[in-house]
Protein backbone atom coordinates (compact mmCIF):
# COMPACT_ATOMS: atom_id res chain seq x y z
CA UNK A 1 0.00 0.00 0.00
CA UNK A 2 2.93 2.34 0.67
CA UNK A 3 4.37 1.57 -2.77
CA UNK A 4 0.97 2.15 -4.38
CA UNK A 5 0.62 5.40 -2.45
CA UNK A 6 3.93 6.62 -3.87
CA UNK A 7 2.86 5.76 -7.43
CA UNK A 8 -0.54 7.41 -6.94
CA UNK A 9 0.98 10.59 -5.51
CA UNK A 10 3.24 10.77 -8.56
CA UNK A 11 0.29 10.48 -10.94
CA UNK A 12 -1.66 13.38 -9.43
CA UNK A 13 1.10 15.76 -8.34
CA UNK A 14 3.00 15.93 -11.65
CA UNK A 15 -0.14 16.72 -13.66
CA UNK A 16 -0.96 19.51 -11.21
CA UNK A 17 2.59 20.90 -11.38
CA UNK A 18 2.99 20.78 -15.18
CA UNK A 19 1.62 24.27 -15.91
CA UNK A 20 4.09 25.74 -13.36
CA UNK A 21 6.94 23.64 -14.81
CA UNK A 22 6.20 24.88 -18.33
CA UNK A 23 5.91 28.47 -17.09
CA UNK A 24 9.36 28.14 -15.46
CA UNK A 25 11.28 26.00 -17.97
CA UNK A 26 9.30 26.88 -21.13
CA UNK A 27 8.84 24.40 -23.96
CA UNK A 28 5.06 23.88 -24.24
CA UNK A 29 5.72 21.93 -27.48
CA UNK A 30 7.52 19.34 -25.29
CA UNK A 31 4.60 19.17 -22.81
CA UNK A 32 3.48 15.69 -23.84
CA UNK A 33 7.06 14.38 -23.78
CA UNK A 34 7.22 14.86 -20.00
CA UNK A 35 4.44 12.26 -19.74
CA UNK A 36 5.46 10.17 -22.76
CA UNK A 37 9.08 9.65 -21.62
CA UNK A 38 7.91 8.39 -18.22
CA UNK A 39 5.19 6.22 -19.69
CA UNK A 40 7.45 4.74 -22.38
CA UNK A 41 9.89 3.27 -19.86
CA UNK A 42 7.00 2.31 -17.60
CA UNK A 43 5.30 0.43 -20.46
CA UNK A 44 8.45 -1.39 -21.56
CA UNK A 45 9.66 -2.39 -18.09
CA UNK A 46 6.28 -3.56 -16.71
CA UNK A 47 6.54 -6.78 -18.72
CA UNK A 48 10.19 -7.29 -17.80
CA UNK A 49 9.54 -6.80 -14.08
CA UNK A 50 6.44 -9.01 -14.21
CA UNK A 51 8.42 -11.87 -15.73
CA UNK A 52 11.39 -11.34 -13.38
CA UNK A 53 9.05 -11.48 -10.38
CA UNK A 54 7.84 -14.89 -11.58
CA UNK A 55 11.46 -16.04 -11.86
CA UNK A 56 13.12 -14.46 -8.81
CA UNK A 57 10.24 -13.49 -6.50
CA UNK A 58 8.35 -10.25 -5.89
CA UNK A 59 10.51 -8.70 -3.14
CA UNK A 60 13.86 -8.09 -4.93
CA UNK A 61 12.11 -6.83 -8.07
CA UNK A 62 9.86 -4.27 -6.39
CA UNK A 63 12.68 -2.99 -4.12
CA UNK A 64 14.96 -2.49 -7.16
CA UNK A 65 12.20 -0.64 -9.00
CA UNK A 66 11.52 1.71 -6.09
CA UNK A 67 15.24 2.57 -5.77
CA UNK A 68 15.50 3.50 -9.47
CA UNK A 69 12.24 5.46 -9.19
CA UNK A 70 13.67 7.50 -6.31
CA UNK A 71 16.89 8.26 -8.22
CA UNK A 72 14.78 9.54 -11.13
CA UNK A 73 12.62 11.62 -8.76
CA UNK A 74 15.69 13.35 -7.31
CA UNK A 75 17.01 14.12 -10.80
CA UNK A 76 13.59 15.53 -11.81
CA UNK A 77 13.71 17.83 -8.79
CA UNK A 78 17.13 19.10 -9.87
CA UNK A 79 16.25 19.61 -13.57
CA UNK A 80 17.16 23.03 -14.98
CA UNK A 81 15.72 22.53 -18.48
CA UNK A 82 12.83 20.73 -20.11
CA UNK A 83 15.31 18.35 -21.80
CA UNK A 84 16.89 17.35 -18.48
CA UNK A 85 13.43 16.89 -16.95
CA UNK A 86 12.41 14.56 -19.79
CA UNK A 87 15.61 12.48 -19.41
CA UNK A 88 15.03 12.27 -15.65
CA UNK A 89 11.48 11.12 -16.31
CA UNK A 90 12.88 8.29 -18.43
CA UNK A 91 14.86 7.11 -15.39
CA UNK A 92 11.87 7.55 -13.09
CA UNK A 93 9.68 5.53 -15.46
CA UNK A 94 12.30 2.77 -15.61
CA UNK A 95 11.79 2.21 -11.89
CA UNK A 96 8.05 2.85 -11.84
CA UNK A 97 7.41 -0.18 -14.06
CA UNK A 98 7.97 -2.43 -11.03
CA UNK A 99 5.77 -0.64 -8.51
CA UNK A 100 2.15 -1.05 -9.65
CA UNK A 101 2.20 -4.54 -11.21
CA UNK A 102 4.31 -6.19 -8.49
CA UNK A 103 2.32 -4.59 -5.65
CA UNK A 104 -0.88 -5.84 -7.28
CA UNK A 105 0.63 -9.28 -7.92
CA UNK A 106 1.62 -9.58 -4.24
CA UNK A 107 -2.06 -9.13 -3.34
CA UNK A 108 -2.94 -11.92 -5.77
CA UNK A 109 -0.35 -14.15 -4.06
CA UNK A 110 -1.38 -13.72 -0.44
CA UNK A 111 -5.20 -13.60 -0.72
CA UNK A 112 -7.82 -16.06 -1.95
CA UNK A 113 -10.10 -15.29 -4.90
CA UNK A 114 -12.95 -14.18 -2.61
CA UNK A 115 -10.62 -11.97 -0.56
CA UNK A 116 -8.89 -10.43 -3.59
CA UNK A 117 -11.98 -8.53 -4.73
CA UNK A 118 -12.28 -6.83 -1.34
CA UNK A 119 -8.54 -6.19 -0.91
CA UNK A 120 -8.18 -4.75 -4.42
CA UNK A 121 -10.84 -2.26 -3.32
CA UNK A 122 -8.73 -1.42 -0.26
CA UNK A 123 -5.67 -0.95 -2.48
CA UNK A 124 -7.66 1.35 -4.71
CA UNK A 125 -8.62 3.43 -1.64
CA UNK A 126 -4.93 4.37 -1.47
CA UNK A 127 -5.53 6.21 -4.75
CA UNK A 128 -8.38 8.13 -3.14
CA UNK A 129 -6.28 9.18 -0.14
CA UNK A 130 -3.31 10.15 -2.29
CA UNK A 131 -5.61 11.87 -4.77
CA UNK A 132 -6.96 14.14 -2.06
CA UNK A 133 -3.55 14.79 -0.50
CA UNK A 134 -1.57 14.84 -3.78
CA UNK A 135 -3.12 17.79 -5.63
CA UNK A 136 -3.71 19.68 -2.37
CA UNK A 137 -0.09 19.32 -1.26
CA UNK A 138 1.13 19.68 -4.85
CA UNK A 139 -0.88 22.86 -5.41
CA UNK A 140 0.39 24.37 -2.16
CA UNK A 141 4.00 23.43 -2.94
CA UNK A 142 3.76 24.85 -6.46
CA UNK A 143 2.14 28.05 -5.24
CA UNK A 144 4.23 28.70 -2.13
CA UNK A 145 7.49 26.71 -2.44
CA UNK A 146 8.57 25.28 -5.82
CA UNK A 147 7.40 22.73 -8.37
CA UNK A 148 10.68 20.85 -7.69
CA UNK A 149 9.43 19.67 -4.31
CA UNK A 150 6.62 17.65 -5.93
CA UNK A 151 9.28 15.22 -7.17
CA UNK A 152 11.41 15.23 -4.03
CA UNK A 153 8.40 14.32 -1.84
CA UNK A 154 8.66 10.79 -3.30
CA UNK A 155 11.93 10.13 -1.44
CA UNK A 156 10.61 9.63 2.13
CA UNK A 157 7.62 7.66 0.80
CA UNK A 158 9.87 5.35 -1.18
CA UNK A 159 12.22 4.73 1.76
CA UNK A 160 9.25 3.80 3.96
CA UNK A 161 7.89 1.45 1.29
CA UNK A 162 11.24 -0.34 0.92
CA UNK A 163 11.59 -0.75 4.69
CA UNK A 164 8.10 -2.24 5.01
CA UNK A 165 8.49 -4.68 2.11
CA UNK A 166 11.95 -5.88 3.20
CA UNK A 167 10.79 -6.43 6.79
CA UNK A 168 7.38 -8.05 6.30
CA UNK A 169 7.22 -9.83 2.91
CA UNK A 170 8.41 -13.45 3.19
CA UNK A 171 8.80 -15.57 0.05
CA UNK A 172 10.05 -19.10 -0.61
CA UNK A 173 11.42 -19.11 -4.16
CA UNK A 174 12.84 -22.22 -5.82
CA UNK A 175 16.49 -21.56 -6.68
CA UNK A 176 17.29 -22.48 -10.29
CA UNK A 177 19.10 -21.01 -13.26
CA UNK A 178 16.78 -18.62 -15.10
CA UNK A 179 16.84 -17.40 -18.69
CA UNK A 180 15.87 -13.79 -19.34
CA UNK A 181 14.45 -12.71 -22.70
CA UNK A 182 16.79 -9.78 -23.40
CA UNK A 183 16.08 -9.79 -27.15
CA UNK A 184 12.36 -9.41 -26.52
CA UNK A 185 12.93 -6.49 -24.14
CA UNK A 186 15.15 -4.68 -26.67
CA UNK A 187 12.76 -5.23 -29.59
CA UNK A 188 9.76 -4.03 -27.57
CA UNK A 189 11.63 -0.91 -26.42
CA UNK A 190 12.58 0.00 -29.99
CA UNK A 191 9.12 -0.74 -31.40
CA UNK A 192 7.21 1.35 -28.86
CA UNK A 193 9.77 4.19 -29.03
CA UNK A 194 9.45 4.43 -32.81
CA UNK A 195 5.66 4.63 -32.68
CA UNK A 196 5.75 7.19 -29.86
CA UNK A 197 8.02 9.53 -31.86
CA UNK A 198 5.69 9.04 -34.83
CA UNK A 199 2.56 10.01 -32.87
CA UNK A 200 4.20 13.03 -31.22
CA UNK A 201 5.67 14.50 -34.42
CA UNK A 202 3.05 13.50 -37.03
CA UNK A 203 0.66 16.32 -37.83
CA UNK A 204 2.90 18.86 -36.08
CA UNK A 205 6.40 18.79 -37.58
CA UNK A 206 5.71 16.10 -40.20
CA UNK A 207 2.68 15.63 -42.43
CA UNK A 208 0.83 12.36 -41.87
CA UNK A 209 1.60 11.24 -45.43
CA UNK A 210 5.27 12.34 -45.32
CA UNK A 211 8.23 10.01 -45.82
CA UNK A 212 9.41 10.15 -42.15
CA UNK A 213 5.94 9.14 -40.86
CA UNK A 214 5.51 6.32 -43.38
CA UNK A 215 9.10 5.17 -42.76
CA UNK A 216 8.72 5.14 -38.97
CA UNK A 217 5.39 3.31 -39.22
CA UNK A 218 7.03 0.63 -41.38
CA UNK A 219 10.04 0.30 -39.06
CA UNK A 220 7.87 0.16 -35.93
CA UNK A 221 5.58 -2.47 -37.44
CA UNK A 222 8.55 -4.56 -38.55
CA UNK A 223 10.23 -4.42 -35.14
CA UNK A 224 7.02 -5.37 -33.29
CA UNK A 225 6.55 -8.26 -35.73
CA UNK A 226 10.08 -9.45 -34.83
CA UNK A 227 9.15 -9.09 -31.16
CA UNK A 228 6.11 -11.33 -31.70
CA UNK A 229 8.17 -14.08 -33.36
CA UNK A 230 10.87 -13.74 -30.68
CA UNK A 231 8.28 -14.30 -27.95
CA UNK A 232 6.88 -17.33 -29.77
CA UNK A 233 10.29 -19.03 -29.78
CA UNK A 234 11.87 -17.79 -26.50
CA UNK A 235 12.30 -20.36 -23.74
CA UNK A 236 11.16 -17.86 -21.08
CA UNK A 237 9.26 -15.22 -23.12
CA UNK A 238 8.87 -11.80 -21.61
CA UNK A 239 5.31 -11.79 -22.93
CA UNK A 240 3.92 -15.36 -22.80
CA UNK A 241 1.30 -15.07 -25.55
CA UNK A 242 -0.27 -18.34 -24.43
CA UNK A 243 -2.14 -16.45 -21.69
CA UNK A 244 -3.74 -14.27 -24.38
CA UNK A 245 -5.54 -17.32 -25.77
CA UNK A 246 -8.02 -17.02 -22.90
CA UNK A 247 -10.78 -14.69 -24.09
CA UNK A 248 -11.16 -13.03 -20.68
CA UNK A 249 -7.52 -11.95 -20.64
CA UNK A 250 -7.54 -10.92 -24.31
CA UNK A 251 -10.63 -8.69 -23.99
CA UNK A 252 -9.54 -7.28 -20.61
CA UNK A 253 -6.15 -6.33 -22.04
CA UNK A 254 -7.56 -4.75 -25.21
CA UNK A 255 -10.07 -2.74 -23.14
CA UNK A 256 -7.27 -1.69 -20.77
CA UNK A 257 -5.41 -0.26 -23.78
CA UNK A 258 -8.33 1.98 -24.77
CA UNK A 259 -9.10 3.04 -21.20
CA UNK A 260 -5.41 3.90 -20.78
CA UNK A 261 -5.67 6.27 -23.73
CA UNK A 262 -8.73 7.87 -22.13
CA UNK A 263 -6.99 8.23 -18.79
CA UNK A 264 -3.99 10.14 -20.11
CA UNK A 265 -6.27 12.45 -22.11
CA UNK A 266 -7.90 13.47 -18.85
CA UNK A 267 -4.90 13.68 -16.52
CA UNK A 268 -2.44 15.30 -18.95
CA UNK A 269 -4.54 18.17 -20.26
CA UNK A 270 -7.33 18.97 -17.79
CA UNK A 271 -5.13 21.04 -15.40
CA UNK A 272 -3.83 23.12 -18.34
CA UNK A 273 -7.41 23.85 -19.41
CA UNK A 274 -8.58 24.83 -15.92
CA UNK A 275 -5.56 27.09 -15.36
CA UNK A 276 -5.02 28.49 -18.86
CA UNK A 277 -8.59 28.93 -20.12
CA UNK A 278 -10.71 29.05 -16.96
CA UNK A 279 -7.94 31.14 -15.29
CA UNK A 280 -8.06 29.26 -11.98
CA UNK A 281 -5.22 28.53 -9.54
CA UNK A 282 -3.09 25.34 -9.52
CA UNK A 283 -4.99 24.20 -6.40
CA UNK A 284 -8.38 24.44 -8.18
CA UNK A 285 -6.94 22.67 -11.23
CA UNK A 286 -5.58 19.96 -8.96
CA UNK A 287 -8.94 19.35 -7.30
CA UNK A 288 -10.67 19.15 -10.71
CA UNK A 289 -8.35 16.26 -11.53
CA UNK A 290 -8.52 14.83 -7.98
CA UNK A 291 -12.21 14.05 -8.33
CA UNK A 292 -11.33 11.22 -10.72
CA UNK A 293 -9.15 9.60 -8.08
CA UNK A 294 -11.94 9.99 -5.53
CA UNK A 295 -14.47 8.26 -7.80
CA UNK A 296 -11.97 5.48 -8.65
CA UNK A 297 -11.58 3.94 -5.14
CA UNK A 298 -15.29 4.37 -4.34
CA UNK A 299 -16.19 2.39 -7.45
CA UNK A 300 -13.38 -0.14 -6.88
CA UNK A 301 -14.65 -0.87 -3.37
CA UNK A 302 -18.23 -1.29 -4.65
CA UNK A 303 -16.96 -3.43 -7.55
CA UNK A 304 -15.23 -5.75 -5.09
CA UNK A 305 -18.64 -6.61 -3.64
CA UNK A 306 -20.51 -6.61 -6.97
CA UNK A 307 -18.05 -9.10 -8.49
CA UNK A 308 -19.19 -11.79 -6.07
CA UNK A 309 -22.89 -10.98 -6.54
CA UNK A 310 -23.45 -10.13 -10.22
CA UNK A 311 -20.20 -11.31 -11.84
CA UNK A 312 -17.28 -9.59 -13.50
CA UNK A 313 -18.99 -9.08 -16.92
CA UNK A 314 -21.97 -7.11 -15.60
CA UNK A 315 -19.69 -5.12 -13.29
CA UNK A 316 -17.44 -4.28 -16.26
CA UNK A 317 -20.45 -3.19 -18.36
CA UNK A 318 -21.52 -0.82 -15.58
CA UNK A 319 -17.99 0.61 -15.56
CA UNK A 320 -18.10 1.09 -19.33
CA UNK A 321 -21.34 3.05 -18.96
CA UNK A 322 -19.69 5.45 -16.49
CA UNK A 323 -16.76 5.95 -18.90
CA UNK A 324 -19.19 6.92 -21.66
CA UNK A 325 -21.05 9.34 -19.36
CA UNK A 326 -17.83 10.96 -18.07
CA UNK A 327 -16.29 11.44 -21.50
CA UNK A 328 -19.58 12.98 -22.71
CA UNK A 329 -19.30 15.60 -19.94
CA UNK A 330 -15.71 16.43 -20.93
CA UNK A 331 -16.85 16.81 -24.53
CA UNK A 332 -19.11 19.69 -23.44
CA UNK A 333 -16.40 21.57 -21.50
CA UNK A 334 -16.33 25.32 -22.06
CA UNK A 335 -14.75 28.29 -20.21
CA UNK A 336 -18.23 29.23 -18.92
CA UNK A 337 -18.91 25.75 -17.51
CA UNK A 338 -16.38 26.28 -14.74
CA UNK A 339 -14.12 23.86 -12.86
CA UNK A 340 -17.02 22.05 -11.16
CA UNK A 341 -18.23 20.71 -14.51
CA UNK A 342 -14.68 19.58 -15.30
CA UNK A 343 -14.49 17.92 -11.87
CA UNK A 344 -17.82 16.12 -12.47
CA UNK A 345 -16.59 14.62 -15.74
CA UNK A 346 -13.37 13.61 -14.01
CA UNK A 347 -15.30 11.98 -11.13
CA UNK A 348 -17.62 9.96 -13.39
CA UNK A 349 -14.66 8.66 -15.43
CA UNK A 350 -13.07 7.69 -12.10
CA UNK A 351 -16.17 5.61 -11.28
CA UNK A 352 -15.85 3.81 -14.60
CA UNK A 353 -12.11 3.16 -14.19
CA UNK A 354 -12.58 1.83 -10.66
CA UNK A 355 -15.18 -0.73 -11.73
CA UNK A 356 -13.42 -1.87 -14.89
CA UNK A 357 -9.86 -2.16 -13.55
CA UNK A 358 -10.90 -4.03 -10.39
CA UNK A 359 -12.97 -6.49 -12.45
CA UNK A 360 -10.12 -7.09 -14.87
CA UNK A 361 -7.36 -7.61 -12.28
CA UNK A 362 -9.36 -9.94 -10.00
CA UNK A 363 -10.55 -12.03 -12.94
CA UNK A 364 -7.12 -12.30 -14.57
CA UNK A 365 -5.42 -13.31 -11.31
CA UNK A 366 -8.07 -15.97 -10.74
CA UNK A 367 -7.46 -17.63 -14.12
CA UNK A 368 -3.68 -18.20 -13.80
CA UNK A 369 -1.26 -19.94 -11.39
CA UNK A 370 1.54 -18.35 -9.28
CA UNK A 371 4.13 -19.13 -11.97
CA UNK A 372 2.42 -16.88 -14.52
CA UNK A 373 0.51 -14.49 -12.23
CA UNK A 374 3.23 -11.83 -12.36
CA UNK A 375 3.35 -11.91 -16.17
CA UNK A 376 -0.46 -12.01 -16.49
CA UNK A 377 -0.98 -9.08 -14.10
CA UNK A 378 1.84 -7.18 -15.81
CA UNK A 379 0.35 -7.83 -19.26
CA UNK A 380 -2.87 -6.07 -18.23
CA UNK A 381 -1.04 -3.12 -16.68
CA UNK A 382 1.29 -3.05 -19.68
CA UNK A 383 -1.67 -2.63 -22.02
CA UNK A 384 -3.10 0.19 -19.91
CA UNK A 385 0.30 1.88 -19.72
CA UNK A 386 0.83 1.32 -23.44
CA UNK A 387 -2.52 3.04 -23.92
CA UNK A 388 -1.22 5.88 -21.73
CA UNK A 389 1.97 6.07 -23.81
CA UNK A 390 0.27 6.03 -27.20
CA UNK A 391 -2.48 8.32 -25.91
CA UNK A 392 -0.06 10.92 -24.53
CA UNK A 393 1.80 11.03 -27.83
CA UNK A 394 -1.29 10.86 -30.08
CA UNK A 395 -3.43 13.33 -28.11
CA UNK A 396 -0.47 15.67 -27.62
CA UNK A 397 0.07 15.62 -31.38
CA UNK A 398 -3.63 16.32 -32.02
CA UNK A 399 -3.59 19.26 -29.59
CA UNK A 400 -0.43 20.74 -31.13
CA UNK A 401 -1.67 20.40 -34.72
CA UNK A 402 -5.09 21.91 -33.88
CA UNK A 403 -3.43 24.85 -32.12
CA UNK A 404 -1.18 25.52 -35.11
CA UNK A 405 -4.11 25.28 -37.51
CA UNK A 406 -6.18 27.71 -35.42
CA UNK A 407 -3.37 30.28 -35.19
CA UNK A 408 -3.02 30.10 -38.98
CA UNK A 409 -6.79 30.54 -39.49
CA UNK A 410 -6.77 33.63 -37.26
CA UNK A 411 -3.81 35.17 -39.07
CA UNK A 412 -1.43 34.76 -36.12
CA UNK A 413 0.84 32.17 -37.75
CA UNK A 414 3.79 34.61 -37.73
CA UNK A 415 3.17 35.92 -34.20
CA UNK A 416 2.20 32.77 -32.30
CA UNK A 417 3.56 29.24 -32.01
CA UNK A 418 2.97 26.33 -29.66
CA UNK A 419 5.21 27.83 -26.97
CA UNK A 420 3.06 30.99 -26.92
CA UNK A 421 0.61 28.93 -24.86
CA UNK A 422 3.15 29.16 -22.00
CA UNK A 423 1.86 32.70 -21.40
CA UNK A 424 -1.59 31.41 -20.36
CA UNK A 425 -0.17 29.17 -17.63
CA UNK A 426 1.56 31.97 -15.72
CA UNK A 427 -1.01 34.40 -14.19
CA UNK A 428 1.44 37.34 -14.20
CA UNK A 429 2.38 36.90 -17.86
CA UNK A 430 -1.23 36.21 -18.81
CA UNK A 431 -2.29 39.52 -17.25
CA UNK A 432 0.23 41.37 -19.45
CA UNK A 433 -1.07 39.90 -22.70
CA UNK A 434 -2.98 42.02 -25.20
CA UNK A 435 -6.71 41.25 -24.81
CA UNK A 436 -7.15 40.00 -28.38
CA UNK A 437 -4.02 37.86 -28.14
CA UNK A 438 -5.16 36.32 -24.83
CA UNK A 439 -8.60 35.50 -26.27
CA UNK A 440 -7.01 33.95 -29.36
CA UNK A 441 -4.72 31.76 -27.26
CA UNK A 442 -7.57 30.65 -25.00
CA UNK A 443 -9.91 29.92 -27.91
CA UNK A 444 -7.12 27.95 -29.61
CA UNK A 445 -6.55 25.88 -26.48
CA UNK A 446 -10.30 25.31 -26.09
CA UNK A 447 -10.70 24.12 -29.70
CA UNK A 448 -7.58 21.95 -29.45
CA UNK A 449 -8.75 20.29 -26.23
CA UNK A 450 -12.24 19.77 -27.66
CA UNK A 451 -10.59 17.69 -30.40
CA UNK A 452 -8.68 15.77 -27.72
CA UNK A 453 -11.84 14.98 -25.74
CA UNK A 454 -13.72 14.00 -28.90
CA UNK A 455 -11.09 11.27 -29.38
CA UNK A 456 -11.40 10.36 -25.68
CA UNK A 457 -15.15 9.85 -26.23
CA UNK A 458 -14.42 7.55 -29.19
CA UNK A 459 -12.11 5.49 -26.93
CA UNK A 460 -14.95 5.23 -24.39
CA UNK A 461 -17.27 3.86 -27.07
CA UNK A 462 -14.66 1.28 -28.13
CA UNK A 463 -14.06 0.28 -24.48
CA UNK A 464 -17.79 -0.27 -23.96
CA UNK A 465 -18.03 -2.37 -27.12
CA UNK A 466 -15.08 -4.56 -26.04
CA UNK A 467 -16.58 -5.24 -22.61
CA UNK A 468 -19.65 -6.83 -24.24
CA UNK A 469 -17.34 -9.48 -25.75
CA UNK A 470 -16.32 -10.74 -22.30
CA UNK A 471 -17.51 -14.35 -21.77
CA UNK A 472 -20.62 -14.70 -19.62
CA UNK A 473 -18.96 -17.33 -17.44
CA UNK A 474 -15.43 -17.26 -16.05
CA UNK A 475 -12.88 -19.46 -17.81
CA UNK A 476 -10.99 -22.07 -15.82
Amino acid sequence: MLAMFMAAIEATIVSTAMPAIVADLGGFSLYSWVFSSYLLMNAVTILIYGKLSDLFGRKPVIVFGIVIFLIGSILCGLADSMTMLIISRFIQGFGAGAVMPIATTIVGDIYTKEERAKVQGYLSSVWGISAILGPAIGGLLVQYVSWRTVFLINVPLGILAIAGIVKYLDENIEKKKQKIDYAGAILLTIGISVFMVLFVEAGTNWAWNSLPVIGLAAIGTGVLALFYFQEKTAEEPMMPFVIWKQRTILIANLASFTTGMMLIGLSSFLPAYVQGVMERTPIVAGFALTSMSIGWPIAATVAGRLLLKIGYRTTSIMGGGFLLAGSSILLTLSPEAGPLWAALGSFVIGLGMGMITTSFIVTIQSTVSWETRGAATASNMFMRTLGNTVGAALLGGVLNSRLQAYFQEQGYADNLDLNSTNELLDPARRAQLDEQLRVTLQEGLTIGLHSVYLIVFVFAVISMALVFFLPRKEEN
